[in-house]
């Protein structure tokens, strides 16, 4: 991340900005330029041992995983006339009302979908 050289070099002002950019807070007084420089170089190291202590954000656990699953399969997959019209859909055209309605929530449906799926390998990482 930042080492202390490429830190010792900014101003208090730059260091200041810095804290403020990524939401860190200046360790101690915060007229001194230490302050800022050593929770800048500590802050990641104490973010992943956060992570792996389960502080903060953390991993769903293997049930809520499942219930995502559950929601993909449940949702099914679209009849060859259904990703057509979602194809189309894409591409610009619209129907007219009222069926619009439909046609916008078959694919905000489809687009909730392929982010379930990207959630699912994400977690699975």
């Amino acid at each position: 991340m930042f080492t202390r050289s490429e830190l010792e070099i900014k101003t208090i002002s730059e260091l200041r900005d810095l804290c403020r950019r990524y939401g860190i807070k200046a360790t101690g007084n915060s007229g001194y330029k230490t302050s800022y420089i050593v929770s800048l170089m500590a802050f990641p190291q104490i973010a992943v041992s956060q992570f792996k202590q389960g502080k903060g954000f953390r991993n769903p656990d293997f049930a809520a995983i499942q219930v995502i699953s559950t929601a993909i399969d449940e949702m099914n997959s679209p009849t060859d006339e259904q990703a057509a019209l979602i194809k189309i859909t894409l591409e610009g055209r619209r129907m007219n009302y009222p069926d619009r309605y439909e046609q916008e929530k078959l694919l905000a449906l489809h687009k909730a979908k392929i982010h379930l799926e990207q959630a699912i390998g994400l977690l699975n990482q």
